[in-house]
């Protein structure tokens, strides 16, 4: 039915495809069941007959899944998140991490829109052959989108997270959240701060996406 649009007349993906991420990943939070959904959302992700912008959400919910652990805690520091379970986000964390290295496979092949998603989920899964590869890979995005532009916001900090310097990363954590963004305590560990506030940059980055064009 995401294939054909002959099937039904009033069949509405967008609509469909929200009710299916949220069963996945149910008000932002990992169920027993959540990490057998994320296969099939990593192959949403990875069929090319789907349309960019189900391409990039699919992406991006993924990078949620693997996240809601650590911007939970950061949302909830120093009590413990509402509604954790922590052996069902292991499991999704770990089904994410499993089809990371095919989704970057993917980067040549992918529109811009879809290597933004990318980039974020990279830093998330960090290895000594992705790390490397960001810079060059989002240097089209630094060249076109400065500073200040969302897109430019969140290239660039996801270049900072690349370094693995929590010192930097603190330093550009805070001083984002202090002007644009949602802020945490500064109790919270770094790697939750910043994965926190780079769902908030993706989220927001995607809502303008929906404005242009498939595939800009």
């Amino acid at each position: 039915m995401l294939f054909d649009g002959e099937v039904d007349p009033d069949w509405d993906e967008r609509r469909f495809l929200g009710d299916f991420y949220n069963e996945i990943l149910h008000q932002d939070t990992c169920q027993p069941a959540t990490a057998d959904g994320l296969v099939l959302l990593a192959a949403l992700a990875a069929d090319d007959r789907i349309p960019a912008r189900h391409r990039f959400e699919a992406v991006g919910l993924l990078f949620r899944a693997a996240t809601v652990a650590e911007r939970h805690l950061a949302e909830s520091w120093p009590d413990t998140p509402q509604h954790a379970d922590p052996d069902s986000e292991a499991r999704a964390g770990s089904a994410v991490q499993a089809h990371v290295p095919d989704l970057l496979a993917r980067w040549p092949a992918e529109c811009p829109a879809v290597r933004l998603a990318l980039a974020g989920l990279a830093v998330v899964f960090p290895t000594d052959r992705t790390l490397p590869a960001l810079t060059p890979r989002l240097r089209t995005f630094t060249h076109q989108h400065p500073q200040g532009t969302d897109i430019g916001d969140y290239v660039r900090f996801v270049l900072v997270l690349a370094t693995q310097d929590d010192d930097q990363i603190l330093t550009v954590t805070e001083k984002l959240t202090d002007a644009f963004w949602t802020g945490t305590a500064r109790g919270v560990p770094t790697r939750p701060r910043a994965l926190h506030l780079l769902g908030q940059m993706l989220t927001k980055v995607g809502i303008g996406l929906t404005r242009a064009p498939a595939g800009q």
